[in-house]
């Protein structure tokens, strides 16, 4: 998964923001718009939407003469992708994720339970080799017991 700079965070929060409201997607028009803080040049804002679409991060339809911009993936579907990676990068994910669980608030230590708990009885309904899984967008089948089901953009 990529990591974003500054300014592609900032356009792909604009993407994950604008998501629901606008299943079409979003021109670069109104992602400049959005952005009106940052005072930047609609061409800059253009490269940094083609850049995103060359690394897999927004897909986009030609409407006319310009294009539209919609994410590829959930922002919690990129997070959970981040935390994964960061968990590769060596040592022990074990001590990693119990450093970690130790870190969470009492409310994120529920949330967790209760997403373990669900994980743990998909996998007892479900046939061997995957798992079933509740998530943003409804039930995913998991083809990769013991990791996590992405959306389908994400999962490859």
């Amino acid at each position: 998964m990529t990591r974003l700079g500054d300014l592609e965070r900032a356009v792909m929060d604009v993407l994950w923001d604008a998501a629901p409201a606008s299943s079409d997607g979003v021109t670069v028009r109104e992602v400049a718009d959005a952005l009106d803080g940052r005072e930047l040049a609609y061409t800059t804002v253009m490269t940094v939407l083609d850049r995103l679409a060359g690394k897999g991060m927004v897909q986009r339809e030609r409407e006319g003469r310009a294009w539209r911009y919609r994410p590829a993936a959930t922002r919690e579907a990129h997070i959970a992708q981040l935390m994964l990676e960061a968990l590769d990068l060596g040592g022990s994910r074990d001590a990693a994720l119990v450093r970690f669980a130790r870190s969470v608030t009492g409310t994120e230590a529920d949330v967790l339970r209760a997403a373990l708990g669900a994980e743990a009885g998909a996998a007892l309904g479900a046939e061997a080799g995957s798992t079933v899984e509740d998530g943003p967008a409804g039930r995913v089948e998991n083809p990769r017991p013991g990791r996590p089901a992405l959306d389908e953009a994400t999962d490859r």
